[in-house]
C-alpha cells in the first residue's frame, strides 16, 4: 500500500460541512460548479500527485537542485510535472475563462494546492511561482504583455519568479539598488542583483519570466520610488528564436530543507543590455506586489500545513507497524512474557500524534477559513459584506500565514520524535519535512513581521472594526457548541479566552495611546503566539459541533468513528494547547521591559 500523505476525507470535511463550499458556489462567477464537478477535480489532482509527485519527493531531498555550468540543474521529472499541470490546468485555475483558466474558486484552488503540496512540497512551488507572475502580468499587465509573456507561462511552457530581496536590503524593500534605466525604445535596462530567488533558474522550461523589482532613474527614495518590471531570461528574436537578455544565474543556495525547489542569485545587466518592461505605472511596484500579498501568504500558510501533515501520516503509519515495549498493568509493572505491542498503544506517542493531528487539521481549517473569506470578499453581494469579509481576511492573515508555519515546526518535530531513533535517519522521511517546513515562517514576511502587523495594523484596523467582525464569528460558534451539554464545557473556555485576549488587548493599547509604540509592540510575537492560539481553538470547537451534530442526526457521510476523531482532537487541543493561552498573557501583562534597546549592554 502506497504512504498516506493527507486524509481526503478530512478534507472534503472541511470543504463543504466546516466551511460551506456550496454557498459559496452559489455566486455568478462559480455557477458552472457543484460539489461533483469539484470532487471529480480533486480526484483527478489526488491522481497527478499520487502518480507524478509524491513518487519522486525523496530522490528531489536526495539530489538536489545545484548550480553548474551557469544554470541549475534539478530533477528530470519537473518536466513532465510542468507540462502534466499545464495541460491539467493546474496553473491557470484562478484565472477567468476568457484568459485561459478555469475560472475555480480559490477555496478550491487552496484545497488542490494543498494536496499536491502534501505529496510533494519540492515541486510545487515552481507552478505556483510561475501562476503568481502571470496572475500579477493579467491583473496589472498590458495587453500585450498578457499575450507575449503571461499566457505562455500558464501553459508551463515558460516559468515564473518574483525577484524582491537584494544582498543588503532582505525584508526592507525600500533600501533596494536595482535599477532601471529609459532606453531609446521606451523600455529599460535593468542592473542589479538579486538573492533567494525561488525556482530562479532550471532546464525545463524554454523561458523564465522574472518579475523584478527595481528603482528607474530619479525616482523617489524609499517604497515609493519602487516599480515593477517584467525581465525574461531570453528574448526572442524577429524569427521567433529566443537570445540571451543578459540575465546571468550566480550561483544557488544550498539549503536545509526543499531541496528540489532551487534558490538562485540572479544577476541582471551584467553586461548592460538586459531589458525589462515596465508594469502598469512607474513607482507603483511594490503597491502591485502588495495587492497579491494575502493570496501569497495563504499560500505559505498552506504549504507549512500540507508538509506537516505528510510528516504527521508518515509517523503515524510507523506507530501502528513498529513493536516495542509492553503496556504497564494497574500495578505499575510491564509482564514481559507478553508480546511488544504497537507503539501507537503508548500513552506519549499517542500525546505525540494527537498534538500533529490538532495542529494539521486545525491549521488547515484555518487556511480553508481564510480562503472562504478570499472569494466571498472577491464575489461580494454589496458593499457592507465586500468591508465585513475584507476586515476578517485581513486580520487572519498574519495568524494564516505564521500558524501553519510556527506550530507546523512543532508538529514535524513531533513526528520525528515518534519514530524514536530512526526518525533521525535518511531511511524514514519525518526528519525531511522538519527540513522543509523551516523555511515557512521565513517566506512571506517572517514571523516577527507577520506579528507586527497584527498588533500594529490588523488588531486597531477600521477602529477596531475587524476585531469585532471576527468575535461576532466565534460568538456564533460558542453559542451553537453552548446548545450541547458534551461541548458546554469547551464554548465556556473559549469564551472565557476571549476575555483574556481583550484584556491583554486593552493594557497593550494604553501604551500606544501614551505614544510608547516600541513598546506596544516589543512583544508582538508573544501576541501573535495568543491570537493563533485563540482562532484555532475556534476552528476545533465549530468542528466538534459540526462533528457531534453529524453523529447525533446518524449523517452517515462519514463514520461515526470520523467524527468521534475530531470531537477527540477538539477536546485534545483544549487541555494541552489551549492553556498557553494564558502563560503568553502572563508575559503581555507583566509591566517588565526586557527586549527593548537601552544603552546597557545586556549579552556580555
Amino acid at each position: 500500500m502506497a504512504q498516506k500523505y493527507f486524509d481526503f476525507n478530512t478534507l472534503t470535511f472541511l470543504l463543504y460541512d466546516i466551511h460551506k463550499l456550496e454557498s459559496v458556489m452559489e455566486t455568478e462567477r462559480y455557477a458552472d460548479y457543484d460539489k461533483e464537478s469539484v470532487d471529480m477535480f480533486l480526484a483527478a489532482v489526488k491522481d497527478f500527485a499520487d502518480k507524478e509527485l509524491f513518487p519522486y519527493i525523496k530522490e528531489m531531498d536526495s539530489t538536489p537542485a545545484h548550480y553548474k555550468d551557469g544554470t541549475i540543474w534539478t530533477h528530470p521529472q519537473l518536466a513532465t510535472i510542468f507540462k502534466k499541470a499545464g495541460e491539467m490546468g493546474l496553473i491557470s485555475g484562478l484565472l477567468d475563462y476568457d484568459q485561459g483558466g478555469m475560472q475555480l474558486p480559490f477555496t478550491v484552488y487552496t484545497a488542490s494546492c494543498f494536496l499536491m503540496e502534501a505529496a510533494n512540497n519540492h515541486a510545487i512551488g515552481y507552478l505556483g511561482l510561475t501562476f503568481g507572475a502571470a496572475e500579477l502580468i493579467y491583473n496589472f499587465g498590458n495587453e500585450s504583455q498578457v499575450v507575449d509573456f503571461a499566457s505562455r507561462m500558464i501553459t508551463g511552457e515558460w516559468g515564473g519568479t518574483m525577484c524582491l530581496t537584494e544582498p543588503q536590503a532582505g525584508s526592507s524593500l525600500s533600501d533596494i539598488s536595482t535599477t532601471a534605466t529609459l532606453d531609446e525604445t521606451g523600455n529599460y535596462k535593468i542592473k542589479g542583483h538579486k538573492i533567494f530567488i525561488s525556482g530562479g533558474d532550471h532546464e525545463h522550461c524554454d523561458n523564465i519570466i522574472h518579475l523584478v523589482l527595481a528603482r528607474i532613474d530619479g525616482a523617489p527614495k524609499g517604497t515609493k520610488g519602487i516599480s515593477l518590471f517584467i525581465v525574461p531570461k531570453k528574448l526572442e528574436d524577429t524569427s521567433g528564436e529566443l537570445i540571451s537578455n543578459d540575465v546571468t544565474t550566480a550561483g544557488d543556495f544550498q539549503k536545509l530543507g526543499q531541496k528540489g525547489y532551487c534558490t538562485a542569485h540572479l544577476v541582471f545587466g551584467d553586461n548592460e543590455d538586459c531589458t525589462g518592461y515596465l508594469v502598469g505605472q512607474a513607482n507603483h511596484g511594490l503597491r502591485y506586489m502588495f495587492l497579491m500579498m494575502n493570496s501569497a501568504r495563504i499560500a505559505v500558510g498552506r504549504g507549512a500545513a500540507s508538509i506537516a501533515t505528510a510528516a504527521y501520516y508518515a509517523s503515524l503509519e510507523y506507530a501502528t507497524e513498529r513493536a516495542q515495549g509492553r503496556r504497564i498493568n494497574n500495578m505499575g509493572q510491564k509482564d514481559i512474557s507478553q508480546e511488544q505491542v504497537l507503539i501507537i498503544h503508548h500513552p506519549d506517542v499517542r500525546r505525540l500524534l494527537l498534538l500533529q493531528k490538532a495542529i494539521t487539521e486545525g491549521g488547515l481549517s484555518l487556511i480553508l477559513k481564510a480562503s472562504t473569506y478570499y472569494d466571498l470578499y472577491h464575489n461580494a453581494k454589496n458593499d457592507s459584506e465586500k468591508e465585513k469579509y475584507n476586515l476578517l481576511l485581513e486580520l487572519l492573515m498574519p495568524v494564516t500565514k505564521s500558524y501553519p508555519a510556527e506550530a507546523g515546526i512543532h508538529s514535524c518535530n513531533a513526528a520525528v520524535q515518534v519514530l524514536g531513533g530512526y526518525g533521525f535517519t535518511s531511511e524514514y522521511i519525518p526528519q525531511m519535512y522538519l527540513r522543509d517546513i523551516r523555511i515557512a515562517s521565513i517566506y512571506e514576511g517572517t514571523t516577527g513581521i507577520q506579528s507586527l502587523d497584527l498588533l500594529s495594523r490588523k488588531i486597531p484596523m477600521a477602529n477596531g472594526k475587524a476585531l469585532h467582525f471576527l468575535f461576532e464569528e466565534v460568538a456564533k460558534t460558542i453559542d451553537a457548541a453552548g446548545l450541547n451539554e458534551d461541548l458546554q464545557p469547551f464554548a465556556l473556555k473559549l469564551d472565557s479566552k476571549i476575555k483574556t485576549c481583550k484584556a491583554v488587548i486593552d493594557h497593550l493599547g494604553q501604551f500606544a495611546t501614551k505614544g510608547a509604540f516600541e513598546r506596544y509592540i516589543s512583544d508582538s510575537a508573544i501576541f501573535l503566539d495568543l491570537f493563533s492560539n485563540l482562532i484555532i481553538a475556534w476552528q476545533w470547537l465549530d468542528i466538534a459541533c459540526v462533528s457531534k451534530t453529524a453523529l447525533l442526526n446518524e449523517d452517515k457521510t462519514y463514520s461515526s468513528e470520523f467524527y468521534e476523531s475530531k470531537i477527540h482532537t477538539m477536546r485534545f487541543f483544549y487541555k494541552y494547547e489551549l492553556p498557553k493561552i494564558d502563560s503568553a498573557a502572563t508575559i503581555l501583562l507583566d509591566m517588565d521591559e526586557l527586549t527593548i534597546s537601552r544603552e546597557q549592554n545586556v549579552f556580555l
